[in-house]
């Protein structure tokens, strides 16, 4: 028995130095923890822990319980846990007397297996959960701060990522640069995004795609941004495609654009590099939201812009020539100028020379009249608005089929040809 008592002590003072070894939690929490886990078994046990003393100290992995009693006459001990006899007091030191308080040290082994288990559960389960909201704390405040974590997994849908602590990150598929490819022990930088504590269960997640990853990526690489002489305003990203960066400097000296990208794009070449090639437009920002879009429309020439700031939307005129500019490959450019702005583009060709026009209302013997309406509502009232206008924003925001906007075209185009 003595030898199973004794391996007990063993295993309990382990669990002290496994415990003595958890990271980012400090000494009083830590203390705290133990003692409130002893009292707990204490309580369970003798149905009170108020005459106890727990001293604790997980720096040497050991502790000390005393239990406290009040000396009474023999024979009138009422309450064994809170009062002791003074024969038996005398027993522990021979000068006590009646009305004194002895404080006598107990062996926690004597309390039984049991209890041993239960304090070794109650610590573990304990320490999980200090572990679980220590990490949530520490991470909450770091959303938007760029990590680095080593490959540990890689699932279908998402990596698992450690960081120097050990901590585990989650960085899903959407969250990954189109064209990211990473192996078991490779090291990846992203940005926290968010971080969850369902249960009381802490999930780091991480994001490549973010635009927050590209503005701490320039902030890495700008010392202008980094010191406050230029301000990152808003950011714009297709990931692994295109970005636009809306940059300001308050030194008049400073060129924010320059600054950025660097002498022949030195500033930016590891950036690109790191999001898999993404081109990035950098230009300056203003609070004229009419400048801002036609900034942001670059590299097309913008005519005009009108705006309408309850809808957000706006309306912006240019050549023929240069439409396609304004759009970019596949929308990108309007797309990422909408975005950066915070505005709904609609672009219009502008035409040089005034033209003859006719009244959509005229032609209501070869269009359908409801069409006619359609085309209205969008701003749409003459056949040559309507044949500048392009063909794939007409069916997006008129709400038509293609087969019923290319007849419409047709119909229209062929009133100039006839006239010509």
């Amino acid at each position: 028995m003595a030898t199973k008592k004794a391996s007990e002590g063993v295993n309990l003072i382990d669990s002290f130095a496994e415990f003595k070894e958890m990271k980012n939690i400090d000494r009083a929490t830590l203390v705290s923890v133990l003692e409130e886990c002893f009292r707990s078994v204490i309580a369970k046990t003798y149905g009170s822990d108020d005459n106890y003393d727990v001293i604790v100290n997980p720096d040497k992995g050991d502790f000390e319980i005393y239990h406290n009693r009040t000396v009474v006459e023999d024979g009138d001990v009422k309450d064994p846990q809170r009062e002791i006899s003074l024969s038996d007091a005398r027993k522990i030191e021979d000068d006590y007397e009646v009305g004194e308080e002895v404080s006598q040290q107990v062996d926690f082994l004597s309390f039984g297996r049991r209890s041993i288990l239960t304090l070794r559960q109650t610590l573990a389960s304990r320490i999980l959960e200090l572990e679980h909201d220590t990490l949530y704390n520490q991470y909450k405040d770091r959303v938007g701060e760029i990590v680095s974590g080593e490959v540990y997994q890689v699932w279908k849908r998402e990596l698992l990522l450690l960081d120097d602590e050990g901590n585990e990150l989650l960085l899903g598929r959407q969250d990954q640069i189109p064209g990211d490819f990473f192996r078991k022990g490779e090291t990846v930088r992203a940005v926290i995004s968010r971080v969850d504590n369902a249960n009381g269960n802490p999930k780091i997640y991480v994001s490549r795609t973010s635009p927050d990853f590209l503005k701490r990526l320039l902030e890495a690489e700008v010392p202008e941004i980094n010191d406050g002489l230029i301000t990152v305003h808003r950011v714009a990203r297709i990931p692994g495609e295109r970005a636009k960066v809306a940059v300001e400097s308050y030194d008049e000296r400073i060129d924010p654009v320059g600054a950025c990208v660097g002498v022949k794009g030195s500033r930016v070449h590891g950036i690109v590099r790191e999001l898999r090639g993404e081109n990035i437009d950098v230009l300056n920002y203003t609070a004229n939201p009419q400048l801002f879009i036609t900034r942001a429309l670059s590299p097309a020439n913008v005519n005009r812009v009108e705006l309408n700031e309850e809808t957000r939307k706006a309306e912006v005129f240019l050549n023929p020539d240069q439409v396609s500019l304004a759009i970019g490959k596949g929308g990108a450019n309007i797309k990422l100028a909408s975005m950066l702005t915070g505005f709904t583009i609609d672009v219009f060709r502008e035409l040089d020379e005034e033209e003859d026009d006719v009244q959509l209302d005229e032609f209501t013997d070869e269009i359908e009249p409801w069409v006619i309406e359609e085309l209205k509502k969008i701003g749409l009232t003459t056949a040559r608005q309507v044949l500048n206008a392009p063909r794939e924003l007409i069916i997006k925001e008129a709400d038509l089929e293609e087969e019923t906007v290319d007849e419409t075209l047709r119909i229209l185009a062929a009133e100039f040809e006839e006239n010509e």
